[in-house]
């Protein structure tokens, strides 16, 4: 079992910053991908970027050149740097753990993030 527990959300006027944070504990293992995707009302949820434990990134395309995600192995902790941000990034916010084979998949809770026009 991985337990994920994410903070950093909250209200921001559009063009402000926030940061999430996401601490992973229990079973972890190397080779794992951990990220942030979210999820707006009447959505699917989605990809918002993913970082490998080898430390290869990926960006949803409409948040590239705003967000910034990095890892830190030794403290199981991801961050999602959101910068430049506009109310279509409004939505609950989840990190994610994932680890291909052994297959495993956990999420966290999620967390509000509101962008005020």
């Amino acid at each position: 079992q991985v337990q994920l527990v994410e903070s950093g959300g909250g209200l921001v006027q559009a063009g402000g910053s926030l940061r999430l944070s996401c601490a992973a504990s229990g079973s972890i293992f190397s080779n794992n991908i951990m990220g942030w995707y979210r999820q707006a009302p009447g959505k699917q949820r989605e990809l918002v970027a993913s970082i490998t434990s080898g430390g290869s990134i990926t960006y949803a395309d409409s948040v590239k050149g705003r967000f910034t995600i990095s890892r830190d192995n030794a403290k199981n902790t991801v961050n999602l740097q959101m910068n430049s941000l506009k109310p279509e990034d409004t939505a609950v916010y989840f990190c994610n753990y994932y680890r291909p084979f052994p297959h495993s998949n956990y999420w966290g809770q999620g967390t509000q993030v509101t962008v005020s026009s």
